[in-house]
């Protein structure tokens, strides 16, 4: 497999509370290149707080072997000849080193944060896709853009505004997916699917890579190079007594995650439907707090990798090892000891 870093290096999303640490934008290039020395094959960032392609350009700037990703950038808000401009430039920029990976977002947001029309998510996507693909086309091997489909038609492509051919033109991407509809979309018309934190190797298998193979076969494809990337839910640390934080802020996540109903089937799949539904009453009634005690201990194990540092890549690679291409890590490094141990781990995840 290989292993990845989110951006910033380190960070350890809390669920339900603030997180301790957010990306320092000033420091994404130093972020990044010690990521590369520590080991990982690549950073990656998500649009939340940060445009991510301004973040990635950092990261290339300062970076010369890691592979770069969007995890994801959010697709409906932006034309896709923005986008497919933006992934050009840091393809040219990182020297073929960058991977789109590309998120739909659910309706309450693209209406109401982005103030856009809302449509099936899945058939959109998949058209999105096709007109970079055609645009990327336009710019390197200088065919006419005539690009048509529900929601896209694009005919016009000036010499001004047409980027020079670039040396690596095949900008792998890849999208995020939970649902078996987006995960057939991906096998379709993507290089690989971003799976989501609460994607279990239980549901890859039985649900994500069967939805991923229909598409396929239905463009006449094989999924030969797919890549599977995976983001698990990890609570670790060195010893036992600073473990029960890192398990008390997984908890809250997979509570937090549990209460979106976009991820119902994700939770129906290993037992876990009612939970789920009772948690969307409580987050609908803002009841934060009481979230995480309806996670148990067998629940959050369905969902999470719980260990100490001197066992955790073990257990990831036990549960990931037959269904994942690529591992998000996020391990904090402040001192030497800590880069160590980083170091140690990305070794032993990365070997066979």
């Amino acid at each position: 497999m290989k292993i990845e870093a989110l951006l910033p290096l380190g960070a350890l999303d809390p669920g339900l509370r603030a997180a301790a640490a957010s990306l320092d934008i000033a420091r994404v290039g130093e972020d990044a290149r010690l990521a590369e020395e520590l080991g990982y094959d690549g950073v990656v960032t998500e649009e939340t707080k940060h445009d991510p392609f301004i973040v990635m350009a950092l990261a290339a700037q300062a970076t010369q072997r890691v592979g770069l990703a969007t995890a994801v950038a959010v697709a409906f808000p932006r034309s896709p000849t923005i986008t497919a401009l933006s992934a050009w430039n840091l393809q040219e920029l990182s020297c073929g080193r960058f991977t789109l990976g590309l998120g739909s977002q659910v309706k309450g947001h693209i209406e109401r944060r982005y103030g856009m029309r809302w449509s099936a998510a899945g058939p959109w996507l998949r058209d999105y896709v096709g007109a970079l693909r055609a645009i990327w086309d336009c710019w390197q091997n200088g065919a006419k853009l005539d690009f048509a489909s529900e929601h896209y038609k694009l005919s016009l492509m000036v010499p001004l505004f047409a980027p020079a051919p670039i040396e690596h033109p095949r900008i792998p991407v890849q999208l995020a997916a939970v649902n078996p509809y987006m995960c057939q979309v991906a096998g379709e018309v993507a290089d690989g699917i971003r799976a989501h934190p609460i994607a279990t190797p239980r549901y890859i298998a039985e649900v994500m890579l069967p939805a991923a193979r229909k598409g396929a076969a239905k463009a006449g494809r094989d999924l030969a190079g797919f890549a599977l990337c995976v983001n698990p839910l990890i609570a670790t640390a060195p010893d036992r007594a600073s473990l029960a934080e890192r398990v008390r802020d997984v908890r809250a996540r997979v509570a937090f995650y549990a209460s979106t109903p976009a991820y119902l089937a994700a939770f129906e799949t290993q037992g876990h439907g009612e939970i789920a539904r009772q948690l969307q009453g409580l987050s609908r009634a803002q009841r934060w707090e009481e979230m995480p005690a309806l996670v148990d201990d067998e629940m959050l194990d369905a969902y999470a990798v719980i260990a100490t540092h001197d066992e955790i890549a073990a257990k990831l690679k036990a549960r990931y090892g037959t269904v994942a291409t690529d591992l998000e890590l996020a391990i904090p490094v402040s001192t030497t000891a800590d880069a160590a141990i980083a170091r140690e781990l990305i070794a032993e995840l990365r070997q066979p």
